[in-house]
């Protein structure tokens, strides 16, 4: 299956949340995953996290990732590596995530343009997922500027849903920290998934995410949550209460 098919099977399980891996640890994700595997649409190790641990670090994340797919194979992975560069260098890093690494989906940033992205866009089994209106207190510092009375964040938008897609393997990512843009975002991707961070530790509603986020088939969201996850005192519980939180919400 490619991306998006392990997505829609874990949204037809009414499975939204996704677990971020920021510590750069095998041992440490290995708890994490045996305790919330169950529960989840994806997994989202961020590569800056095993980067900084040097040639173990990296081995850890091959490791992790090689973990999840062992312990459910429809589970898809996302790099949260925000790539993007000129076109000979998005090769490498193409090789690097979906060739050696083995994730279904990576992060990446749209400031080059369409043409530097190809090298990604055109690996149509693996999701592309461009930074639209990310969730940090400064991203209105450019993302929000007005280009001809529309802001920035919405003409990516635009350009993501109208033509970068033609392999229908692009999401987006739209911080829960923005909930009013979130619904306009959704409103020019269609059902396109949206990858959510900003829900638990930086203050994000989940209702008003819920409201704003949902596509037209009440999926399409991809929920993640980091540090309020894996640095809780019992992962899996809290898990399983973002999830409880997320069934009661849909009703």
């Amino acid at each position: 299956m490619n991306f998006l098919d392990k997505l829609k099977n874990k949204w037809d399980e009414n499975k939204f949340v996704c677990v971020g891996l920021d510590k750069g640890s095998f041992e440490f994700d290995k708890s994490i995953i045996d305790q919330t595997f169950d529960l989840v649409c994806a997994y989202k190790p961020n590569s800056a996290f095993y980067e900084a641990a040097g040639n173990e670090g990296l081995e850890s994340l091959k490791k992790t990732i090689a973990y999840i797919h062992q312990k459910d194979p429809n589970i898809p992975v996302i790099l949260d590596a925000k790539r993007g560069d000129i076109g000979n260098t998005n090769e490498g890093y193409v090789k690097s995530a979906f060739d050696d690494l083995g994730v279904d989906g990576v992060t990446v940033n749209p400031y080059l343009g369409k043409e530097s992205l190809e090298p990604f866009l055109k690996r149509a089994d693996r999701g592309i997922i461009i930074l639209v209106k990310t969730s940090n207190p400064g991203a209105g510092e450019f993302q929000d500027l007005k280009v001809e009375d529309q802001p920035l964040y919405e003409i990516i938008a635009e350009h993501v849903a109208r033509d970068w897609n033609s392999n229908g393997n692009c999401a987006v990512v739209v911080g829960a920290t923005y909930p009013e843009q979130l619904k306009k975002v959704r409103e020019i991707v269609g059902d396109m998934p949206i990858l959510i961070p900003g829900i638990g530790a930086q203050g994000g509603d989940l209702v008003a995410t819920l409201k704003a986020g949902l596509n037209s088939k009440k999926q399409g969201i991809i929920i993640s949550s980091s540090r309020g996850i894996i640095f809780s005192d019992n992962p899996k519980e809290a898990t399983l209460k973002l999830h409880h939180q997320i069934q009661e919400a849909l009703k």
